[in-house]
Formats: structure tokens, C-alpha cells, sequence
């Protein structure tokens, strides 16, 4: 029987705040081996389709779990897709303006941030985020929007931002970046991932995943096998079946060849 494997991209594949901007050549060839025995392996992660490399892109993974989980590919199929509700992004916009908060809107091919937000731009330059797919110029009335990102630069901002996590929204709170990550409750990794294997057929109990965050916690608690990368916090850990060694000494490469093949 086939299995599917789904991987978190920051912390997990890669650690690009800390020099690690491409999978390594160990992680490669234990992914390629998985591809090699028939089984499927996904990216899973919180980034739009405008934050992933070109590295990542061209590799050949068989699917993306996208925003969150608010977007499902299989190969070239886009098999799900929930935006947030326009009126709540449009409310939220205009409260952001007037707060001094910059804010990026992350859509399904583009992401959308006005130009003039020079300190976000250098903040997602730090993890190596083309240009590519950013549009400064935009009518938020004709997008649709999977996740939003904002920078706050004071206490009222973060206040702000902090009161918008209810029953229906989460969110992921930055504290030594001042930087939050708002997304529907309705959709996590893990919803994602049970589409995608309901999709190709494949049981849960034939699914792992490799994480390392609090947006990994779901998938890593819902998967046959939730493997922790050894860099994950112990609050990240306790959710997982299994822990591997730190995404800087090949962790996914050490846990496909202990635990999946």
C-alpha cells in the first residue's frame, strides 16, 4: 500500500533564518527514495504559493498543502480552496491602515502588500522570498485571500492584532518579530492532509508528517505517524509519535530511514 508523507517547509526542510535556504543533499535523496518506492510526498505548510522557492517549486513533489490548509493540490489539481470571508478581510484592512500595521494578503498565486511597506518587504527577505508573486498595486474587492500576515510596530498594533484570535480565527503570534499570522480555524495541515489522502485513497494510518511548529501540532497529532524534528519545542514534541535529530543534521533524512522505509 501507498503512503504519503508531508513535510513543514521552516524549521523542518529548511532554516533559513539560520543559513539553511535549500534542502540538503541527504534530505533530497531520502525524499527521492520515498518517490522511488511509489509513495507520495507533500509539501505541508503555512507559506502562500508566492512564499515557496523555485527550489521548492521544481523539485517535484506530488502536492501542497497550502495557507494552512486553505488550499489543497495534487499534483497539478487544485482539489480544495476556502478564502476568508471578504467582509472580515476588508474590515481587518482598513483596521491595519489605521493602526500603522503593515499587512500582506496571501492569495492564491500572488500575495498583495502595498509598496511602501519597506520593513515587511525586508522581513520576508530574510527567508530568501522571491519578488516574484508580490503585487504592491491591488483592489482588495477582486482578490480572494487564504491567510493574512502582518508587522506591528507598537503595543496598540499588537493589542490589536492579538484580540482578533476567536472561535473562528487563530492566530500565530512572532513575539521577538512583532509579526502575526491570522487563519481560519476551519482549515489546518491536518484538514488539509485528510482531503489529500481521502483524495488518493490512502488511509491515515499510511500518512506521516515531519514538523517542527505550533501550526504543526494538528497534523503531527493527526497522521499515523507525526514525526518532531529535534529543533521543535517540547510543547511541539508531545504531539508527535516519534522525534528525529534538528533539521541542521538532516533530521528528515535520519527519520524517513528509521520509520517510513
Amino acid at each position: 500500500m501507498k503512503k504519503a508523507i508531508f513535510f513543514d517547509i521552516d524549521g523542518t526542510l529548511i532554516d533559513c533564518l539560520n543559513g539553511l535556504t535549500d534542502i540538503t543533499p541527504k534530505v533530497k535523496k531520502a525524499i527521492r527514495a520515498l518517490q522511488a518506492n511509489g509513495d507520495y510526498v507533500f509539501i505541508a505548510t503555512g507559506r502562500p504559493y508566492a512564499f515557496l522557492s523555485e527550489a521548492l517549486l521544481n523539485f517535484g513533489f506530488d502536492g501542497f498543502i497550502l495557507t494552512n490548509g486553505a488550499q489543497v493540490k495534487v499534483k497539478d489539481k487544485l482539489i480544495y480552496k476556502e478564502p476568508l470571508y471578504k467582509d472580515f478581510v476588508k474590515e481587518i484592512s482598513d483596521n491595519f491602515e489605521e493602526l500603522n500595521i503593515q499587512y500582506i494578503l496571501q492569495g492564491e498565486i500572488y500575495s498583495y502588500m502595498k509598496e511602501d511597506y519597506k520593513e515587511f518587504y525586508s522581513y520576508f527577505d530574510n527567508f530568501s522570498i522571491s519578488r516574484k508573486y508580490l503585487k504592491g498595486n491591488y483592489d482588495i474587492e477582486n482578490i480572494d485571500t487564504y491567510k493574512v500576515e502582518t508587522l506591528c510596530k507598537d503595543e496598540k498594533g499588537i493589542d490589536y492584532c492579538l484580540s482578533l484570535e476567536n472561535d473562528d480565527y487563530d492566530c500565530i503570534y512572532n513575539e521577538e518579530e512583532k509579526s502575526f499570522e491570522f487563519y481560519s480555524k476551519r482549515n489546518t495541515k491536518a484538514t488539509g492532509i485528510l482531503k489529500a489522502l481521502d483524495y488518493l485513497n490512502i488511509p491515515i494510518e499510511n500518512s506521516y508528517a515531519f514538523g517542527d511548529g505550533k501550526n504543526d501540532i494538528e497534523m503531527l497529532s493527526t497522521v499515523g505517524c507525526g514525526i518532531a524534528m529535534g529543533n521543535a519545542s517540547d510543547e511541539i514534541k508531545i504531539y508527535a509519535k516519534k522525534v528525529t535529530d534538528t533539521v541542521h543534521n538532516d533530521g528528515i533524512a535520519l527519520g524517513i530511514e528509521k520509520f517510513i522505509l
